[in-house]
């Protein structure tokens, strides 16, 4: 463990936990501010700093982990023991060891998806949850994503991902690319091909040349493959279990931003959600599915001061 005093940062380190995973986290902010947990996308995509710019420093303390298998967290890429449910007992066991009893929850697309599997199982722990880009992980979501609707709108970008894929396995593309990514001698290039789609409808505004600058530091080798994993395994959870369960909290301050315009998750997620969670709050916004999109960014930012004033 090591104490870091530099940018806000006053501690970071290794957790080691189940299945011979050591899990990289940091804090950042005030340590005596409002307990905040952040959850990165993918699964697999891993925290940076830029993740940091949401929180006041002088106002939150930010707990920031790489999941199972991403960023910093070893051993890198591993589907060994990552599960939903393993990653839910390394959010408990992070937070037992920093000494947060509750926490705000913090987090966009799959990071959002965790955070509402977490907040359903261990509500007692959570004060409240500013959610984005929702995806609920059920059958539907991967079907819009692999093979929906999303190809009538990028029919070009939708083109180039299939056609790794012989004609007479695109009706299980999924399947397919999960073996490809972690087999053979081209696991890399179908990685790189699956976070290039990816990449490639994120914003309403994404050139190639930015979408090319994005993967050049390799962080699809673990992104891609732990996304397609837990995409086979359905999240590790029944079809639809989000919905189910979501009146549970709501009792809970919960807030959601979703962009209007966002292909990798339809604003019907977001509707469904909120329509299931009472009194939760929803704001759709002039973006698509990226939390840096200017209108997606500034409307976070306003909803976490919201949430200072109500849990201060």
């Amino acid at each position: 463990m090591e104490m870091a005093k530099n940018n806000y940062t006053y501690k970071k380190g290794y957790l080691n936990v189940s299945d011979n995973h050591k899990i990289y986290f940091e804090l950042y902010g005030n340590p005596k501010g409002i307990p905040v947990l952040f959850l990165h996308g993918g699964p697999g995509g891993g925290f940076d700093d830029n993740d940091k710019r949401f929180f006041d420093p002088n106002v939150w303390n930010v707990l920031l982990f790489d999941q199972r298998g991403s960023g910093r967290s070893k051993p890198y890429a591993s589907l060994k023991g990552n599960t939903t449910q393993k990653l839910i007992e390394d959010i408990n066991l992070l937070l037992k060891v920093n000494n947060f009893d509750k926490i705000m929850l913090f987090g966009g697309s799959w990071g959002a998806t965790l955070a509402l599997l977490y907040a359903i199982t261990n509500k007692d722990k959570v004060s409240g949850m500013l959610l984005r880009g929702i995806y609920l992980g059920n059958s539907a979501d991967i079907k819009h994503l692999l093979n929906g609707a999303i190809k009538d709108y990028f029919p070009e970008y939708f083109e180039r991902f299939i056609s790794l894929v012989p004609k007479n396995k695109r009706k299980d593309i999924l399947n397919h690319y999960f073996i490809s990514m972690t087999n053979g001698k081209n696991k890399n290039k179908f990685a790189y091909e699956w976070s290039f789609f990816e990449s490639a409808v994120l914003k309403m505004k994404m050139k190639e040349k930015d979408i090319i600058n994005d993967l050049k530091d390799g962080s699809y080798k673990a992104l891609s493959p732990i996304e397609a994993w837990y995409m086979i395994k359905r999240n590790f959870v029944p079809d639809n279990y989000i919905l189910k369960n979501a009146p549970r909290l709501s009792d809970l301050p919960v807030s959601i931003v979703h962009g209007r315009y966002d292909f990798v998750t339809p604003p019907i997620n977001a509707w469904n959600l909120h329509k299931n969670i009472k009194n939760s709050k929803l704001y759709f916004v002039f973006a698509g599915h990226s939390s840096s999109e200017l209108e997606t960014e500034k409307k976070l930012k306003s909803e976490l001061k919201k949430f200072a004033k109500l849990l201060k």
